[in-house]
This record gives structure tokens, C-alpha cells and sequence, in this order.
């Protein structure tokens, strides 16, 4: 994975606009990590394969970045994004990793399923 170029970005995110698209988002604080540190509070969110279609989408930020698509039923909305797959052509794959490298959030707009 390349650290995000939000011109290439915002380009993808542009190309997949008003089309049906798949989408996976997920978000991890470490569901697993509060057995280790009581301290930290444990939250996890996936969805994955909903059929969406957006009319706008942008990302923004300085890095990490967010992203948000306004489809016509509300928003679906991501942050803390810092890296993409450059080597899909035909699905955007986004992630936000921490400073230790771990996956904790990860946005997926395809037009196949996952």
C-alpha cells in the first residue's frame, strides 16, 4: 500500500461516482486489545457487499484523510485514512493504519463484490 495522493483520490473517487457500487467499511479501536489494557475501550464496526450509489464524494484532510460519499439516502463517511492499493484498477481499497502499522479503519468501493 502508497501513502494516500488525495489528487489520485479524488480522481477514483470520481471515475466510480453514479454508478452501482459494493462497499466495504470497517473500523477496529482493538476489539480484541481490552484484555491486554483494561484502559482501552474496545469498538469494531463492518459492513460489508451493501450495494450503495453516490452522487458526490470528496476526500479531505491534510493526513490522515476522510472521505465521505452522499448517496440519496444520507452519507456514508470515513476518517484517519492514510494509505491505498495503487495496483487496483478497478476497486478503490483505502486504509488508515496506526503508528504502529495496525489496520483500524478500511474503506472498499467496487462494482464486483468482495
Amino acid at each position: 500500500m502508497q501513502l494516500i495522493s488525495q489528487t489520485e483520490i479524488q480522481r477514483r473517487i470520481d471515475q466510480l461516482k453514479d454508478q452501482e457500487l459494493y462497499v466495504h467499511l470497517e473500523m477496529t479501536s482493538g476489539a480484541y486489545a481490552a484484555h491486554l489494557d483494561s484502559t482501552k475501550h474496545p469498538t469494531a464496526t463492518f459492513i460489508t457487499n451493501a450495494v450503495i450509489r453516490y452522487s458526490h464524494g470528496s476526500i479531505t484532510g491534510e493526513g490522515p484523510f476522510r472521505i465521505g460519499l452522499k448517496t440519496a439516502q444520507g452519507w456514508i463517511y470515513s476518517e484517519g485514512l492514510t494509505h491505498y492499493d495503487d495496483n487496483e484498477v478497478d476497486r478503490l481499497i483505502i486504509a488508515g493504519h496506526d503508528s504502529a502499522g495496525k489496520l483500524v479503519v478500511a474503506l472498499q468501493l467496487s462494482r464486483e463484490p468482495f
